[in-house]
């Protein structure tokens, strides 16, 4: 197996690339009506400027995991590096909307290039049982930016204009690719013949799927064009990936999707937690953030620094659960996470009210920042912990792309719950207050008189992921306990107590 000497090196310098384009995930969405003023660009025409770079990400995740495999990670994720930190520049330059969102779109590709890689390199550098403290680290990455997108987003727009969102990228992805270039090893490569018809179907089922529940909000989940509607276009992406999944079953060559790492009962749950997790964190800061400026009046960044708690206590204590992952199983610290997550979202909802000190919201962010550090970390562990190495990069964009399908499922979920709630609470008084109209920014565009039924529809709409969080942590309980390690250190030091171990694993399989 491939052993590298010196794997943590390696991994810091992938973790820079990785923390960057999860950033470019939130960092738009308080640059928003900065791009609209600057470009003159209506409501519908800048939500794009996200979408086109969440569809361009998430679409083909599954196709450039298996590209690593192939080609190797280290030249996919400098490739990818190389197409993002580009377009980083072009976004900047843009002259219109219509440029923005096609540099946008090429934004995107580079990180669905990039983000299987980072996964795989960590599966294939690290022994299973020592690699909690490395995906506990990858997992603190990904909380984290999930928040810092909003807060730098917000000093960056505010101290230098919307260009600075995406100018910020160059230097930050030049740096990254120095790194990587000098300290990420050229890991074996797996020949793999191209499935073309899987990439086709899975290409296509993924993009009508993704649009559909993207894009539904803003079509009123009606119509689109003519025939053209949106849950057409969810029907239709369903059945095109059930028809993905017959031809990965009965493809006699080499398929774009081994089923048969399903086969293997962890990572059939922790694709399934992720997917609930990518849809909590997503949906639960959109209800918060327009609590913040609608209600209380916050700016951009003062809404986005409610969450500092959250994201520092998430990255100290992240390394540390990693750190226990590789001696405890890894399903009571993931079963702990997700709980507590479910409660500090149970907590928000409670506390919302016009009139609660400001400072009581701190408490429940800290919360969220214990529940994220005990989450990413075992997830991702216990999804790799028995991958072999030619089958890192295909786990990899599997993994990634259920997360990436929940964060959409959440964002789509999250806005058509908001407005259902908004229009009960305020009825004839929601004009201009829904999400997918024109959303009020701070507190003095939202009449006192509405504040109330406000506050009790964003409180009534956190209660869906702290929902979803919960149905996580059920996933999590049936989590089978860990395979002895099959490479490293220890799976050599004592092959009579892995073996043993595997039998008592397999005793506990369905």
């Amino acid at each position: 197996m491939e052993t590298i000497a010196k794997p943590w090196p390696a991994l810091w310098s992938l973790v820079i690339g990785f923390f960057m384009i999860l950033i470019d995930t939130t960092i738009v969405s308080v640059a928003n009506p900065a791009i609209m003023r600057g470009l003159g660009a209506d409501l519908n025409a800048v939500l794009w400027v996200t979408s086109a770079y969440l569809l361009a990400y998430a679409v083909p995740l599954l196709i450039t995991g298996r590209l690593g495999d192939r080609f190797g990670p280290k030249n996919l994720y400098l490739g990818g590096l190389v197409i993002f930190t580009l377009a980083s520049a072009w976004c900047g330059f843009a002259g219109s909307i219509e440029m923005l969102i096609v540099a946008r779109v090429f934004q995107g590709l580079g990180a669905s290039l990039m983000t299987p890689q980072t996964m795989a390199v960590i599966t294939r550098i690290f022994p299973p049982d020592r690699r909690g403290a490395a995906m506990g680290l990858w997992g603190a990455t990904a909380g984290v930016a999930t928040l810092v997108g909003p807060i730098l987003g917000g000093v960056l727009v505010d101290g230098f204009g919307w260009e600075w969102i995406f100018f910020v990228n160059v230097p930050i992805g030049i740096v990254a690719f120095v790194l990587a270039a000098r300290l990420v090893p050229s890991l074996e490569k797996h020949p793999h013949k191209f499935d073309i018809l899987g990439v086709v179907l899975s290409a296509v089922g993924l993009f009508l799927l993704v649009f559909g529940i993207q894009e539904g909000e803003a079509y009123d989940w009606g119509t689109i064009a003519g025939p053209i509607t949106v849950w057409g276009l969810i029907v239709a992406g369903i059945v095109v990936l059930i028809g993905f999944v017959v031809w990965q079953r009965y493809n006699r060559g080499e398929p774009l999707l081994p089923l048969k790492l399903f086969r293997d009962r962890n990572f059939s749950l922790a694709n399934g937690a992720i997917t609930t997790v990518g849809f909590t964190i997503t949906s639960m800061s959109l209800p918060l953030i327009f609590f913040y400026q609608t209600v209380l009046g916050l700016t951009p960044t003062q809404s986005a620094l409610m969450m500092v708690p959250m994201a520092v206590i998430s990255g100290v204590l992240a390394p540390v659960a990693g750190k226990l992952i590789d001696r405890y199983n890894p399903r009571y610290i993931a079963v702990t996470g997700m709980l507590l997550l479910a409660l500090a979202l149970v907590w928000y909802s409670l506390l919302l009210t016009p009139d609660r000190p400001i400072w009581m919201f701190l408490l429940p962010s800290a919360v969220l920042g214990l529940a994220n550090a005990g989450i990413w970390g075992p997830l991702s562990t216990t999804a790799t912990r028995n991958l072999p190495p030619q089958l890192a990069g295909a786990g990899s964009g599997v993994y990634n792309t259920t997360r990436q399908i929940g964060a959409v499922l959440g964002s789509a979920s999250i806005a058509a719950l908001m407005q259902a709630r908004i229009s009960a609470e305020l009825g004839g008084g929601a004009s201009g207050a829904a999400p997918g109209g024109e959303m009020p920014t701070t507190g003095g565009e939202l009449p006192e008189a509405l504040h109330a039924g406000f506050t009790a529809a964003m409180a009534q709409a956190l209660l869906l992921p702290a929902a979803v969080a919960l149905i996580g942590g059920v996933i999590v309980v049936f989590f089978a306990k860990p395979k002895p390690p099959q490479w490293g250190p220890r799976a050599q030091a004592a092959p009579d107590d892995a073996a043993a171990t595997e039998q008592e694993a397999q005793a506990t399989r369905p």
